[in-house]
């Protein structure tokens, strides 16, 4: 049995039914064996996690950078995958250190009207967040098969069903399903990257900071578009919540080592999603910057452009199954973080399936209308503006996160050191300063 006062205190009230309660503590962790055996069982969310920083609104994002600005908004991506790393960390410590996650820790922390206003925002956040994953899917659809649009829209909103059979089966198996999409998607790109042969000494100094991104008000809308694809809220309230589907016990030790495997896992996924975002922009810039094409943002453009450029015929086609794996995966991950939010914030009890299909239905149907509404024309526009909204929304879970993991009342013995919180801090805050920014350019015009 777990010590409910543990949790309790710190806390306006005690934690909750768990979200996912279908899949909490389902996945069993070994205790004895080689560490390499221990940390093998907590592989896995950190990958579901990844999914959010290569998903259809990151593509636009970053061929749009990468085909006007050609190598230079790879700092960007640089930079968003540092901070991302030290904020999935902080879930994961929240997760197991108060066994809570995001956002039953913003309900159980804050009076209700403040709870009830974060919960709002994370709701558009998740929703603009499916608009991106639901346009990009249903654009790999029509790019692969002729699908229209609109039929593809209709299709996304199948993966609740695929979730239901899956979790059926175990957690384990969404798990191998994002991790084998996710292979999928690194050939693709692995292939275009060696057909389009970029100047890697020009990569490389992509890498290194400039004050251009700052000072140049559309080069920073699509910086603040790459931090939004990248560093996405709905995945601080995921990886809070899936990394509690492992059974790793109550004592101290068996926390501490759940909560260090946990980071090793979320952080050398994060490190194989920023190769893979990284090669979107490289592609877009060795192929269409490198050409003069310097408009390219659109996805069916980009798929179009591709053969002539690099001179064979698979290379739309690696990019068009590239971008349909990125959306199924999206789309995934996505519903399981409404879930989370949902069910959070509020404490519903309902069925696992009734509650998969309520809170599919919130980000499903506005992101349909939209995408259906605006049609083919568009839809970069649309993917572009949904990051920069999830960029806006971000501190509004960064800093209650940072909050939490820095109160020892909450997190007893797994507080956050001094150092990670300042560093964390120091993210809040360029976020929050970013996005003022960008906010007094559009006010005024720049």
């Amino acid at each position: 049995m777990v010590d409910r006062s543990e949790f309790a205190a710190g806390w306006r009230r005690d934690r909750g039914e768990a979200s996912l309660s279908d899949v909490h503590r389902s996945i069993p962790i070994t205790t004895k064996g080689p560490t390499w055996r221990r940390m093998a069982a907590f592989v896995g969310p950190g990958y579901l996690v990844a999914v959010g920083y290569m998903d259809p609104g990151n593509w636009a994002t970053s061929l749009a950078g990468g085909s006007k600005f050609g190598y230079t908004l790879l700092v960007v991506a640089l930079v968003s995958n540092i901070m991302a790393i030290v904020l999935q960390a902080l879930c994961a410590r929240l997760a197991i250190g108060s066994g809570r996650d995001l956002a039953q820790a913003c309900r159980d922390a804050f009076p209700k009207p403040v709870a009830l206003i974060l919960w709002f925002l994370a709701e558009i956040a998740i929703i603009a967040t499916d608009i991106a994953e639901v346009i990009g899917t249903a654009i790999g659809l029509n790019l692969l098969f002729g699908i229209p649009l609109e039929i593809g829209v209709i299709i996304t909103a199948l993966d609740v069903f695929l979730i239901l059979y899956l979790q059926k089966l175990g957690f384990r198996w969404v798990e191998a399903l994002i991790i084998t999409l996710l292979g999928v998607i690194a050939v693709c790109f692995a292939i275009q990257i060696a057909l389009a042969d970029p100047d890697w000494g020009a990569v490389i100094k992509g890498f290194a900071p400039t004050t251009q991104i700052v000072t140049n008000p559309e080069m920073l809308y699509l910086a603040l578009g790459i931090l939004g694809a990248t560093v996405m809220p709905h995945n601080l309230y995921l990886h809070s919540g899936i990394v509690q589907t492992r059974a790793y016990g109550d004592s101290l030790p068996e926390k501490r080592e759940a909560l260090k495997f946990a980071t090793i896992d979320s952080t050398v996924a994060l490190m194989f999603a920023l190769l893979i975002n990284a090669s979107i922009l490289i592609l877009a810039a060795s192929t269409f910057h490198k050409t003069g094409q310097t408009g390219v943002a659109e996805l069916g453009e980009a798929h179009k452009l591709l053969a002539p450029l690099l001179g064979l015929a698979i290379a739309p086609t690696l990019f068009g199954i590239a971008l349909l794996c990125c959306g199924i995966n999206s789309t995934v991950t996505a519903t399981l973080a409404g879930q989370i939010v949902m069910e959070g914030f509020l404490d519903i009890k309902l069925p696992p399936w009734l509650r998969r299909l309520i809170t599919r239905a919130i980000a499903i149907v506005p992101a349909a209308v939209v995408t259906i509404w605006y049609g083919d024309s568009g839809t970069a526009k649309l993917l572009i503006l949904t990051q920069v909204v999830l960029s806006l929304q971000l501190s509004f879970a960064v800093f209650p996160l940072i909050m939490f993991t820095a109160d020892k009342k909450k997190m007893g013995a797994l507080v956050a050191p001094v150092w990670l919180i300042g560093f964390a801090l120091l993210i809040g805050i360029v976020i929050a300063v970013l996005n003022i920014k960008l906010l007094v350019d559009f006010v005024f015009g720049a």
